[in-house]
């Protein structure tokens, strides 16, 4: 299964820490004009707050925990061996402390002292347990291709655990931030079985709030955990209220009967500044809007020069003024811009983002695709979707190309990131990508040949060998000069076509503050940090 079918499902969205737990944080200041590095400190605590959400979690089982939905609940309630902080760097999470005794070797001593919510305390076990859950086939991980290097995962002491690799891989401790990382008891999964996660079954984590009442269809209300290793919770219950529609969502933040939201859409954010219920605040994110091209063996996009050309003629400035809204920027590579914010001085520069429709049109005669059909996939469920595939039809017009567009329903859109049938027949389609750790080899390397996330079929021997270097190297300045040769290939030949870097767009209400800014709210639990604004 796919690590990344969160693209698939991510689109309906948009419509789009120090060590020592709970509250600590240090934010790193705004990468962009207009971005906030964070939110106001909350004056102090206060009984509880209702956050909208754009669709219910499908799940709460961590293995699965793929997209928006699941992941902004399940990161107050679950932890990871590492966190992901607010200013997107990773700390000590559940573990204390990792050593790398050798390149394929990594040793977490477990913190200790920490207990569930059902009061067992964690132990080296329930690490192991949680983490080979990953592995076993039965399970089906949604995020099995984090751990595709891996050899073993053992207890090595009381509270030690070693992960042994059949080869060295540098972001496997980086994604421990994440969802591959969670660690539940080990005694809950087994008694839950199959309802682990659900809300029939439930949860048993170590975060500052467990799981309360799960109201299928409307809500998930989690409540403060007193017994928390780390800072407690400054509230002491957060609603998640399901909101499919965006006008809805947009009305309830309005009239205050939700105090706030992530995945804030452009076309709302004009009415919540004019309603003076409270700020909209645009944050560090690791996700950009791409067109993911869906077969390079066969068809006219198996022509780089045809890629070239249709990149050449899309319109991202209008592009982003007419769907993606002031919080976004044309961009002409894959990966976001902040998935370089650890290591500024080694991120490439990209190409401009200058449209040329002349030189498309003579790349397109070179390559006698005048004439030739692009099939387009789009969805109805993101209102942006539309937008972005029109636009692409009008430039393969442009430069003497026929696009047809064709709308699918949500849930045949979702296949096309899981089942190569689904893709037959179609040349594109768009999508929203985001990283789960900050760094833009997470990206780059979904183009090598044999990742499942390599929808189209790219496949270079040499882009592959440098993939396998990158990953191999545990220095990150050195991986990341490795990762800008890739950077540059990938905008070169095109697998995807790059269209704009999106930042996090949220809104809070007058009643509450303290809660980050940045796309860290997938595992970080920011509901924690947040409180009374007066």
């Amino acid at each position: 299964m796919s690590k990344r079918l969160l693209a698939a499902t991510a689109v309906l969205a948009l419509g789009v820490a120090a060590c020592g737990g709970g509250g600590g944080r240090s934010a790193a200041p705004a990468q962009s004009a207009g971005l906030s590095a964070d939110t106001p400190e909350p004056k102090g605590d206060i009984d509880g707050f209702t956050w909208v959400s754009y669709a219910e979690p499908p799940t709460l089982d961590y293995v699965h925990a793929f997209d928006y939905p699941q992941n902004m609940v399940l990161s107050n309630v679950c932890e990871s061996l590492m966190r992901w902080t607010p200013d997107l760097k990773e700390a000590p999470g559940l573990a204390e402390k990792v050593d790398r005794p050798d390149p394929r070797t990594l040793v977490y001593t477990i913190r200790k002292g920490v207990r569930f919510h059902s009061g067992a305390e964690m132990t080296a076990d329930d690490v192991v347990a949680s983490l080979n859950r990953h592995l076993d086939e039965q399970v089906g991980s949604y995020w099995i291709s984090t751990f595709r290097n891996v050899e073993s995962i053992t207890k090595t002491g009381p509270m030690e655990v070693t992960v042994a690799f059949k080869q060295p891989d540098a972001l496997f401790n980086l994604e421990m931030g994440a969802s591959p990382g969670t660690v539940a008891s080990a005694a809950s999964i087994k008694a839950m079985g199959k309802a682990f996660g659900t809300a029939d079954g439930g949860l048993d984590c170590t975060g500052p709030f467990k799981l309360g009442t799960w109201t299928k269809g409307q809500s998930i209300r989690l409540d403060r955990f007193d017994g928390y290793w780390g800072a407690k919770a400054k509230a002491g219950k957060v609603t998640f209220a399901f909101v499919p529609d965006a006008a809805a969502r947009t009305n309830a933040l309005v009239t205050g009967e939700a105090d706030g939201g992530y995945l804030i859409p452009a076309s709302s954010i004009a009415r919540l500044r004019a309603s003076g219920a409270g700020t909209v605040y645009g944050g560090p994110n690791l996700t950009t809007a791409d067109l993911i091209v869906a077969d390079l063996r066969r068809g006219p996009l198996s022509d780089v020069r045809v890629r070239q050309a249709l990149s050449l003629a899309i319109d991202r400035d209008g592009l982003v003024k007419a769907a993606l809204g002031e919080y976004s920027k044309p961009t002409t590579v894959p990966a976001p811009v902040e998935a370089w914010r650890n290591v500024p001085e080694a991120r490439p520069a990209a190409p401009p983002v200058k449209r040329d429709v002349a030189a498309a049109r003579k790349l397109i005669a070179e390559a006698g695709a005048a004439g030739r059909k692009i099939v387009i996939a789009t969805s109805n469920a993101a209102p942006e979707f539309p937008v972005i595939s029109n636009a692409v039809q009008a430039a393969a017009k442009e430069i003497g190309m026929v696009a047809e567009v064709r709308t699918i329903a949500p849930d045949a859109y979702t296949a096309l990131f899981s089942d190569p049938e689904a893709r037959k027949g179609i040349d594109l389609f768009p999508t929203l990508w985001y990283l789960s750790a900050t760094d833009p080899l997470e990206l780059y390397g979904l183009f090598e040949s044999s990742q499942f996330e390599n929808y189209g079929g790219f496949s270079d021997p040499a882009y592959d060998k440098l993939v396998a270097e990158a990953r191999a190297e545990h220095d990150r300045a050195e991986r990341a000069r490795l990762t800008a040769r890739l950077q540059e290939t990938a905008a070169t030949q095109l697998p995807w076509i790059p269209l704009a870097d999106l930042d996090n767009v949220m809104f809070l209400g007058k009643r509450i503050t303290g809660a980050p800014t940045s796309i860290s709210y997938l595992y970080y639990p920011w509901a924690a940090d947040v409180g009374a604004a007066g």
